[in-house]
């Protein structure tokens, strides 16, 4: 099954990076976010990826062709004028990578590489944000489902503390919002059929406004529940965040 990605948003709300470097370009630790959710799907046995580039796509393109460089150590013979690289760093991942235009939304990225996913099954996933979901489980649900989509739900943490007070104001005192009183949200890791094609239009629309109320109002939308870690990369403090699990070892996305 492949697995295709939607790296070509412009970032805007992590604008301090995204500047300079596509968004699933930024990196946690020393790897970009988009090899860590990539890793992930591979430690399923999932090795195939159609990634949607856009927005400063060619940075994406370089860092696969210089992969074995970005890896680690590289030995060179100047005099010979040869390099040898990492063989034991590649991964065994087949990578198509695809320029679905600098502001094409959502749908249409998925149109574009319809294509490359033929007529089968697929996952679908952003390029910004790292979870330990269960794959496998995800794709049993969907299978039991029997609908054309199945998204992944999941009560994220909750970062504000509600305040308890008066009908006059009187402020009473605060409490911190438990994640069992969070609206339930989209994650983004998702499997769908290719019926779903029939749903997308002409791809001028985001793929969570009409065809996502659509599938909805057709009954062909599963919801997998996900009780465990997951974060999206929004902002420069979630990128900080993130950066600092991987550092102490403590990152749930990692395997």
């Amino acid at each position: 099954m492949k697995v295709v990605i939607l790296a070509g948003g412009m970032g805007s709300r992590i604008s301090e990076e995204s500047r300079f470097k596509p968004k699933p370009m930024i990196e946690i630790g020393d790897r970009p976010i988009l090899w860590h959710i990539m890793k992930w799907y591979a430690s399923f046995g999932f090795q195939e990826f159609i990634i949607c580039c856009g927005y400063k796509g060619h940075m994406i393109k370089n860092y696969f062709v210089n992969y074995d460089n970005y890896q680690g150590d590289a030995h060179y013979d100047i005099g010979k004028g040869t390099e040898q690289g990492n063989e034991n760093k590649r991964e065994p991942w087949k990578v198509t990578l695809v320029n679905t235009g600098l502001r094409t939304l959502t749908a249409g990225r998925i149109l574009k590489v319809k294509e490359y996913i033929g007529n089968e099954t697929f996952m679908l996933t952003y390029g910004d944000g790292v979870s330990n979901v269960d794959v496998n489980e995800l794709i049993s649900c969907h299978k039991k489902s029997g609908k054309i989509v199945t998204i992944t739900t999941t009560q994220p943490e909750g970062r504000f503390g509600a305040i308890q007070m008066e009908a006059d104001g009187s402020v009473l005192g605060f409490k911190e919002k438990a994640r069992k009183d969070q609206s339930f949200v989209n994650t983004g890791f998702m499997v769908m059929e290719p019926a779903v094609f029939g749903y997308l239009g002409d791809g001028s629309e985001m793929l969570e406004a009409s065809p996502f109320e659509k599938l909805a109002a057709d009954h062909q939308m599963n919801a997998y529940i996900h009780d465990g870690f997951w974060s999206p990369m929004d902002t420069v403090h979630d990128r900080e965040y993130l950066e600092g699990l991987w550092a102490r070892g403590e990152a749930a996305w990692a395997r």
